[in-house]
């Protein structure tokens, strides 16, 4: 792949906490319409790149740059005028769902239209006709409509995230940035979230790219995977090339142990 191809470009980036090293010159290439995987064990930078390509994080001055929709990002560790319009075009789903609690799952659902009508007219709840419609069909699309009333902070946790991804359907994301969206879901609500976002990788086309510590979901939903282990990339290459040797060099011996039947040979 050119880098012509790519809709995110993330080339030589570092990003430091202190003394530590989250990414160590990390690059990374995604076409348009890809679902990716990204693993590695905790704390080697998967959540740093998101936060990183969705300009929610700043990389290091003597770091190299991030582009996005044909335009700079981010670059010497500053993020470019770029960036916001490049966020209309990312939705952001995070582990906890960032939901606002008090709000209604419609309300939540329907903020996602606040870059384009404003945040004056969404905070007084002044919907135009065709948010509300595009509300209701995001929470159809993803099977919560019957909750559409009730307050976010009731709702079960696999409940939420499928409202956090109708939000992103309303705010008309082109890429999808989602962070251990099921790390905190019970199997069969994890199984409906990773459904919902291979659906709209498949039939809607949208660009995917989710950080998971589940490697099964990965082998099962993703045909790329991108593995990082100490800030660096240690795969990057089709699921069907992520044996288990390479998935032990990742994680450690351990691995072998850990993971269920069903391990790549």
């Amino acid at each position: 792949m050119t880098v012509a191809d790519a809709v995110l470009s993330v080339r030589k980036v570092s990003k430091s906490f202190g003394a530590a090293r989250a990414l160590d010159e990390v690059s990374l290439e995604v076409r348009k319409g890809e679902m990716i995987a990204l693993i590695g064990p905790s704390g080697s930078g998967k959540s740093t790149l998101l936060r990183t390509i969705a300009g929610l994080a700043t990389i290091d001055t003597d770091s190299g740059t991030i582009d996005g929709f044909d335009a700079r990002l981010q670059e010497k560790g500053r993020l470019t005028s770029s960036v916001r319009d490049a966020r209309r075009r990312i939705g952001f789903i995070f582990q906890q769902f960032n939901l606002v609690g008090r709000l209604s799952l419609f309300t939540n659902v329907a903020l996602g239209s606040l870059g384009r009508i404003g945040f004056w007219r969404g905070l007084l709840g002044r919907w135009p006709e065709e948010i509300r419609v595009a509300a209701m069909a995001a929470l159809v699309r993803v099977g919560v409509s019957e909750r559409a009333g009730q307050r976010a902070n009731t709702l079960s946790g696999g409940q939420q995230q499928r409202g956090a991804i109708a939000r992103t359907l309303v705010q008309r994301a082109e890429v999808i940035l989602a962070d251990e969206p099921v790390a905190s879901l019970d199997p069969v609500s994890a199984r409906r979230v990773m459904d919902i976002l291979r659906d709209l990788n498949r039939q809607d086309g949208l660009t995917v790219l989710v950080t998971l510590h589940q490697v099964d979901y990965a082998l099962r939903y993703c045909d790329r995977v991108v593995a990082l282990k100490g800030g660096r990339i240690a795969y990057d290459g089709p699921t069907s090339g992520l044996g288990q040797d390479i998935l032990i060099d990742i994680y450690g011996p351990e691995f072998q142990d850990a993971f269920w039947e069903g391990a790549p040979t």
